[in-house]
């Protein structure tokens, strides 16, 4: 073939290729005319639907909690409730409307022209748009009585965002459009095959990735073909929720319920934890039950009853196993039975290495800088091993399904999650760190810190009450275990399984049940008064807890001294009323704690007593649940001087029980309730004068600021309970279930 006519046939190919280019571009410009509409029309009519939706969401969520403040006549609370609510970017105001009387409540960004009489108020819900502010507002229109009030609540939601919405979509798809229309053009068919084959042959490889399993390793995954783009999208799956979500729901027993009933479906829940929350006692011929002092049992129990779950514990009762079934289980509470409690029966010697021994005597002051040293004893490492691979049999056993939800609570089972994970790969798995996690240095003194990091990792999700508890772990884990860790998500990859640290903050169920049948304010006070012989002119510091080294007992009772040596006027006018109940009594710092308070409470007593008063009535003995809540009612002030905690629920149930809206709250900065009870007056327990100068300052303010105080406190633990707490793990624990099925189907979608 001749050079001239190579070049016919080139320029013919390059006129065609220009005309088709010209076609395509044509083309273009037409599709972007006729689908601009349709794509305006489409993208308003979803925004729209998107925030009539998030508006009947916020009206569900916020119904019960006005209905509340209205039977209260909580008028300036419901500002404050629309206030949080509006704080949404594109909630512009939320409002009360009442047929007769026009606004009666109103969020502070109401525009000031916004009238009821101009909305839809029909017996339906109705959306209407209005022009507030030259703003297109969406005015969401819900019919709404309640006591003395009938008429509508309004939310107002700004519809701004719907056109810079459109122009982006209208721009994206123009884009879009014309890279396809000039990638088509410019291409031929030898290169589209070629194309076509070579995207089919790196599916098909990245397939077989997850074919053949090595997509629990997610370097591997990521470095196949496509597999970073995979990867990114399961990701995105984790524990990633809009706030919306979780604050904005009005947490109970019954939403709890639901959530587990409508998310995690016929999902099984396992408890495990080292306390048992009903414990059968032979006394004197008979068998008593005893509800353990512990925060763990006061915030885990009412979750399992909203779960209807299974709790496996240790039976430490001398009447456990009288009580139980052939296999070792008892339905509980004993008086409206609502889940299952199978017991673990823990030999003496075991109780001594296992409990006193590597948990209370090891692992307790290593993570509480409480400067008691940790004793670490090999014999204890190995009966601690040994009771964890039996919970983890147990857990096992319990299981009615492959891939239940487990809840491993606190520091006694840092090796549970591993074990249980080799048992029941498909388990979710979360853990719930209850005490403080030291810096990466403290937790270097641990001769096993590798193991117990290792045992925890194994978890799908490793919970913290803060999140500094969450960075310092992290730093642990970067510090001593060969492992990928992801500061962004706050995950840690080891041996292919990814494990999540989150801040979960736990608290008390609301409304608390020791409230039930309680003495009002003043009868409870006269009846604690008379029970101790305290005058009914003394003010009352209460102090209740077991007696725990980390617990700041003796640092109070300085600052009693302290408040006495610096202000004799106070002398005879209040009294520290400590109930401390015995615990750990076995190990000899337990045993001297005690022993120091009720010296150090008779030396202070001595120095400052008058002849029908002391400053310091120290009761050794354990208190139920309704006792302690008498005893928080009947005081002026609660002192909670943890030297160092994890959360500290006795601050929680003191603000719970003053239903009066009256008490101050001291309360330590290193219990991790002092990062959600700032109206609490915040003290350094190791500083006495300080707390002196603070308890001074309790005794004498005003009711009004305890009324402001305690009232700001109380709505944070009403809408931040213990059914929050569950019910966030819970939420996570589904989201990272999506994430494995997606990986699930994608390798069966491999071995087609």
């Amino acid at each position: 073939m001749g050079a001239s006519h190579r070049l016919r046939i080139l320029g013919i190919n390059i006129i065609r290729a220009g005309g088709t280019i010209v076609l395509a571009l044509i083309a273009i410009v037409s599709l972007n005319l006729v689908i601009a509409p349709f794509v305006t029309n489409l993208i308003d009519g979803w925004s729209r639907r998107d925030v009539e939706g998030r508006s009947t969401l916020i009206f569900n969520s916020l119904r019960p909690s006005v209905e509340a403040l209205l039977a209260v006549g909580g008028g300036t609370a419901i500002n404050v409730l629309f206030d949080q609510v509006a704080e949404d970017e594109r909630v512009l105001a939320v409002g009360l409307c009442d047929t007769q009387r026009g606004l009666l409540s109103k969020s502070a960004q109401m525009p000031a022209d916004f009238s009821c009489a101009a909305i839809a108020a029909t017996e339906s819900p109705a959306f209407s748009v209005l022009d507030e502010d030259n703003k297109p507002t969406l005015v969401g229109s819900f019919p709404f009585s309640a006591q003395s009030v009938t008429g509508h609540l309004v939310v107002l939601s700004d519809l701004s965002f719907v056109d810079r919405r459109s122009a982006q979509a209208r721009q994206y798809i123009a884009l879009l459009l014309t890279g396809i229309g000039l990638l088509g053009a410019a291409a031929t068919i030898f290169a589209v095959v070629v194309l076509v084959r070579s995207w089919r042959r790196r599916i098909q490889e990245t397939l077989e990735i997850f074919r053949t399993g090595a997509v629990k390793n997610p370097e591997l995954l990521q470095q196949a073909p496509l597999g970073r783009e995979l990867f990114r999208l399961i990701r995105d799956l984790d524990l990633r929720r809009e706030t919306l979500d979780t604050d904005h729901i009005s947490w109970s027993a019954e939403s709890l319920k639901k959530i587990v009933h409508d998310d995690l479906g016929d999902t099984q829940i396992i408890a495990v934890s080292n306390r048992e929350p009903h414990i059968h006692n032979a006394i004197d011929g008979r068998i008593a039950i005893q509800h353990p002092a512990s925060g763990l049992v006061a915030a885990l129990e009412p979750v399992m009853r909203a779960c209807q779950g299974t709790w496996i514990a240790h039976g430490s009762g001398s009447a456990d196993q009288q009580t139980v079934d052939s296999g070792d289980r008892i339905r509980v509470p004993p008086d409206n039975p609502r889940y299952t409690l199978r017991r673990i029966w823990i030999s003496a010697e075991e109780q001594r290495g296992f409990y006193y021994g590597l948990s209370n005597e090891g692992v307790w002051p290593l993570c509480h800088i409480a400067y008691v040293r940790p004793v670490f004893r090999e014999e204890d490492w190995q009966q601690y091993k040994l009771v964890n691979q039996r919970f983890a049999e147990a857990v096992v056993k319990e299981a009615h399904q492959p891939d239940p939800i487990v809840l491993i609570q606190d520091y006694h089972f840092a090796l549970l999650p591993a074990y249980v994970r080799r048992l029941m790969p498909r388990a979710t798995i979360i853990t719930f760190w209850h005490i403080p996690w030291p810096n990466s240095e403290t937790f270097g003194i641990c001769p096993w810190k590798e193991e117990i990091l290792q045992g925890l990792l194994g978890s799908t999700i490793v919970g913290f009450h803060t999140r500094s508890h969450c960075n310092n772990f992290l730093d642990t884990v970067d510090r001593f275990i060969e492992s990928r860790v992801d500061r962004e998500l706050a995950s840690v990859t080891l041996g292919g399984h990814e494990a999540f640290i989150r801040a979960y903050p736990i608290s008390i169920e609301w409304p608390p049940a020791a409230l039930e049948n309680q003495l009002p304010i003043d009868a409870a006070r006269s009846a604690v008064r008379i029970r101790y012989g305290i005058p009914m002119h003394v003010k009352i510091a209460i102090g209740v807890e077991r007696f725990d080294y980390t617990k700041g007992i003796l640092d109070r009772m300085r600052a009693v001294d302290a408040l006495l040596v610096n202000y004799s006027e106070w002398a005879g006018k209040f009294v520290l009323l400590q109930i401390a109940a015995p615990t750990r009594s076995e190990l000899s710092a337990y045993r001297e704690l005690q022993d120091a308070a009720s010296v150090l409470a008779e030396e202070i007593n001595t120095r400052h007593r008058t002849a029908d008063w002391k400053p310091i009535i120290l009761v050794i003995e354990h208190r139920e649940s309704h006792e302690v809540f008498e005893l928080f009612r009947a005081s002026d002030v609660c002192i909670v001087s943890s030297l160092h905690d994890g959360m500290n629920l006795v601050a929680k149930e003191f603000v719970a029980a003053r239903d009066d809206d009256r008490g101050v709250l001291i309360l330590s900065s290193f219990a991790g309730a002092s990062r959600e009870l700032s109206e609490a007056l915040i003290v350094n327990p190791f500083d006495p004068h300080s707390m002196g100068e603070n308890l001074r300052r309790a005794l004498m303010m005003p009711v009004s600021e305890q009324v402001d105080r305690m009232r700001v406190m109380r709505n944070q633990i009403r809408s931040r309970n213990v059914y929050r707490w569950a019910g966030r793990m819970l939420l996570d624990a589904e989201e990272l279930r999506k994430k494995q099925r997606i990986v699930n189907m994608a390798t069966e979608g491999a071995s087609i």
